[in-house]
């Protein structure tokens, strides 16, 4: 059970960067929007995410409930060196939803509208920031268990070069995931090409701020360079996200929904993968060397093995009823589509 139990972590945080990323991307390029292209851009991204963005926090929730009670260690660590940094992401997160369900709901049309735009595209690029420079403190090894002063226990490990790179790094994957999502949900091609061209500026800033990675990581002396191309696993991972980037960018002139989607879901994974694979099962790397590993530092074999079961006849209940939102939504707006004007 405690492979049954990593396995879900891990497909947790994956699906949570590819669908929740994505609900993040809307914001994000509804942000980087000019003035008069906004309405439309708002009208299909409410359409794109309304069904379902609430849902793809499922992912989030299951990923710390798994770390609460299968690595408390892990869990508790982050918590304290990393409180900052985690509560405002969670209140990015509470901000954007509300914002999202008031700029579409209230019942008033006023000036206030404005205001749930503004939170609502901000959070959707902060939240996404915060989430990565998490992740890139995870890695870094600065989070120092011998620090005294507040500033070097609670805002050194994240406020730093190479954290902050990891989140702009993930901003850009957010945005072009949502700009991929939006080719397909564009009923016009005027609103097509605009996302076409949204995903290709994404994409070079997603690589962009992967040079500024490398560039934070070599100036800090995190050997992320040897991580990635000194393990085969990484090394292939690399070169499948990066062939698939040819492919990507040949079918995202020719506007081809699925394939799209599969290719940008594709490279998101390799990245991932190739980041992930070298450290792994090391969760949580200390500034000392110490490293929590996801196979020593998990709890008692009863409690995993309990979190395990619950995992798994969860995900019978759950994951069919999900597929069956997406579907049903889906052939709701299929429906729309075809009604004669």
């Amino acid at each position: 059970m405690h492979l049954v139990v990593v396995i879900f972590l891990c497909l947790s945080i994956l699906l949570y960067l590819l669908l929740g990323g994505a609900d993040f991307g809307a914001g994000i390029i509804e942000l980087f929007t000019s003035y008069k292209n906004k309405p439309r851009t708002r009208r299909i991204t409410y359409r794109a995410i309304g069904p379902v963005w609430e849902a793809n926090h499922m992912w989030l929730i299951i990923a710390i409930v798994i770390l609460f009670v299968g690595f408390p260690l892990i869990y508790t660590t982050m918590s304290i060196y990393l409180h900052i940094p985690m509560l405002i992401m969670l209140l990015g997160i509470v901000a954007r939803g509300t914002a999202f369900i008031f700029r579409h709901y209230d019942a008033v049309r006023d000036n206030f509208q404005k205001l749930y735009n503004k939170i609502f595209v901000y959070s959707s690029f902060i939240t996404p920031l915060l989430l990565g420079m998490i992740a890139g403190t995870m890695l870094s090894g600065k989070i120092d268990p011998e620090a005294r002063s507040f500033y070097d226990i609670y805002m050194a490990p994240w406020c730093n070069l190479f954290s902050l790179a990891v989140g702009l790094f993930t901003v850009a994957l957010c945005g072009f995931l949502a700009a991929v999502y939006l080719i397909g949900e564009a009923q016009d091609d005027y609103d097509k090409r605009r996302f076409i061209h949204k995903a290709g500026i994404t994409n070079l800033l997603a690589v962009l701020a992967g040079g500024l990675v490398f560039l934070a990581a070599e100036t800090e002396h995190i050997p992320l360079w040897r991580w990635l191309f000194g393990d085969p696993v990484s090394r292939y991972a690399i070169l499948a996200a990066s062939a698939s980037l040819v492919l990507l960018w040949y079918y995202l002139f020719q506007g081809r929904k699925l394939r799209l989607r599969v290719l940008a879901g594709f490279q998101v994974t390799m990245i991932l993968l190739a980041i992930a694979h070298h450290n792994f099962p090391d969760f949580l790397i200390l500034q000392d060397g110490t490293r929590l590993s996801l196979w020593e530092d998990a709890a008692p074999v009863s409690t995993l093995r309990a979190l395990g079961w619950a995992l798994l006849s969860g995900s019978v209940f759950i994951l069919p009823f999900l597929g069956y939102l997406f579907y049903n939504f889906t052939r709701a707006e299929t429906a729309e589509a075809e009604q004669p004007e």
